[in-house]
């Protein structure tokens, strides 16, 4: 096989966890940064829009939109979580490249939630990017799942 046996994709709501923040941030070339408020207060007066978070019944439409479009695109789905402010996808896809399945998965959560909630029209619903974890062992896998899945309350 090609490449990691899972990937752990990681990406937030827009404006719920802003660079300098002190529960975490990452830029491009560190794995964890130590808060800087400044950066963090500038960052929240650039947003262009309230800062909103998922309700439990918006929560259900990007799991339920998550594990549709795995299914369709058959893309081996092994956990998904939807949190207030972020969502957990870990997920094995035979030749995608990790950021291919991020976009594609967070443009029809996008679809969808816009669909069914009006607050997310004419508005971001995440930040730009997302974070991921290459998963390269079955003992890695079955911890990042059971993070994904009972390590987030």
């Amino acid at each position: 096989m090609n490449g990691p046996l899972a990937y752990f994709i990681t990406w937030t709501v827009y404006g719920t966890h802003l660079p300098g923040s002190e529960k975490w941030w990452r830029n491009r070339s560190e794995i964890s940064l130590p808060p800087r408020p400044k950066l963090e207060e500038w960052c929240r007066n650039q947003l262009r829009y309230p800062v909103l978070t998922l309700s439990v019944d918006e929560r259900q439409v990007v799991k339920s939109t998550v594990a549709l479009h795995a299914n369709i695109r058959k893309w081996n789905l092994w956990a998904v979580n939807a949190r207030t402010n972020h969502v957990h996808v870990v997920i094995s896809a035979q030749s995608v490249l990790w950021n291919i399945i991020r976009d594609q998965l967070k443009a029809y959560c996008t679809r969808d939630l816009r669909t069914d909630f009006s607050r997310w029209r004419g508005r971001p619903v995440w930040t730009k990017g997302g974070d991921c974890e290459f998963i390269d062992t079955m003992d890695e896998l079955e911890n990042v799942i059971n993070y994904v899945l009972y390590g987030q309350d």
